[in-house]
């Protein structure tokens, strides 16, 4: 699959965070030499172990889910995973402590990501200054520092993870413990000092925004502490898809399967195609506009709301051919108007990739139309079950199918 430019020149990258997301705002940067330096510092870190078809349709008896993976994380095929780096750290079963600290410095050097979190902070500082924030999810705890460095009046930093005796070191070293209280434990399990706050700050995103389910510690903090008239940073986010040419890399990683040395092992590519890839697109592959599947407002929305069915049509921009639909999403804090979308360069979250059983033949201005539905999983939660159905009717393609995929 296309990834970058060769030679590491700069371009438009489109991007899953914005995320990515998730919009046709490009993240104004601070002067990118800066940024990279202090990557380290002013990143923004979340554990990640927190807590065939005759008749079109693809559908599988296979129920497992990330948690089955603990002891078999070699049987992922969406996130190709020789080395099991792109898996949560949840999902690990060797070198866990060095998985899980390698995946927190790859987050903590997402420079859009975070540079966007403490721009908005420090740049906003009637939203954070004299106000008591809860951080939820707080990993390292850079997000409760950069509310403390803001002059917020008190921090609560929730994280379940063993991170959190880590973060409490972080808080001292860095001169906040009189700010910033890290609280070990479940956001439904533990008690606040205080019966109200009055900002509730996350990272809560996944892959394909809602992948580990977190959202849901976010709203349910949301309805327990947050004051009337408090505020969610960010508190909008929106899924969005559009369709690739990606030949080169189907070929090589899903039709591979048909021949292995001579032996047929295309059962294990009724597998590889059931579980997205989560990788950056280059933009030179996109056929077709995009489309917005969904908005959820992170303030009012329910729980419920992130399981959801859209319908969706998209356009061809030139004659080409359609290997793979493509999610990606934006987040955006609009008490002060900033976004994060796919015009940002790449993040950790890049966009998921769904590629179909069709290779579609189409013509400039012909539509794909669908929908899709999405919802948790009901054995492991954690987990996105999506259901694709598209139809082209096409001068050279005339297909109609619906597909299931699993991201775990």
């Amino acid at each position: 699959m296309t990834k970058k430019n060769n030679n590491n020149e700069e371009e438009e990258e489109f991007v899953s965070f914005g995320h990515n997301l998730n919009t046709k705002i490009r993240f104004e940067d601070a002067d990118e030499d800066e940024a990279a330096q202090g990557s380290a510092e002013a990143a923004t870190a979340q554990d990640e172990s927190m807590c065939d078809a005759a008749d079109g349709t693809t559908e599988t008896t296979d129920d497992t889910t990330s948690a089955d993976y603990y002891f078999d994380s070699y049987s992922h095929f969406g996130k190709m995973n020789p080395c099991a780096l792109w898996l949560p750290t949840c999902v690990l079963n060797v070198d866990s402590d060095s998985n899980r600290l390698y995946l927190l410095q790859e987050m903590l050097k997402d420079v859009v990501r975070t540079k966007t979190y403490q721009n908005v902070i420090y740049q906003n500082k009637f939203l954070i200054k004299d106000k008591v924030v809860l951080d939820v999810g707080a990993g390292t705890g850079i997000l409760s520092l950069f509310c403390a460095k803001a002059g917020a009046k008190q921090v609560y930093a929730v994280e379940c993870s063993q991170m959190a005796d880590m973060a409490k070191e972080i808080v001292k070293a860095n001169g906040f413990s009189d700010v910033i209280t890290v609280l070990k434990g479940k956001i439904e399990e533990i008690e606040l000092p205080t019966p109200k706050v009055d900002v509730i700050i996350s990272e809560w995103m996944g892959y394909f925004l809602l992948f580990e389910n977190m959202l849901d510690s976010v709203l349910y903090a949301r309805n327990k502490w947050l004051v009337d008239g408090g505020i969610v940073l960010p508190d909008k986010a929106s899924l969005f898809l559009t369709a690739i040419e990606d030949s080169e890399y189907k070929e090589d990683k899903i039709e591979f399967w048909n021949s292995v040395y001579g032996f047929d092992m295309s059962c294990i590519k009724k597998k590889a195609m059931m579980e997205p890839l989560v990788d950056t697109v280059d933009q030179k592959q996109i056929v077709t506009d995009s489309r917005l599947l969904k908005t959820m407002d992170i303030s009012k929305m329910s729980s419920g709301d992130a399981s959801f069915t859209a319908p969706f049509k998209i356009v061809a921009q030139r004659n080409d051919y359609i290997h793979a639909l493509v999610a990606y999403f934006d987040v955006s804090f609009t008490m002060c108007h900033k976004l994060l979308g796919p015009k940002s360069r790449a993040t950790h979250w890049k966009q998921t990739v769904m590629y179909l059983e069709d290779v579609l033949t189409i013509c400039e201005g012909e539509t794909i139309t669908g929908s899709m539905s999405v919802s948790y999983n009901k054995k492991n939660p954690r987990d996105v079950d999506i259901k694709l159905s598209y139809s082209l009717d096409g001068q050279h393609s005339k297909v109609s199918r619906t597909q299931h995929y699993k991201m775990r």
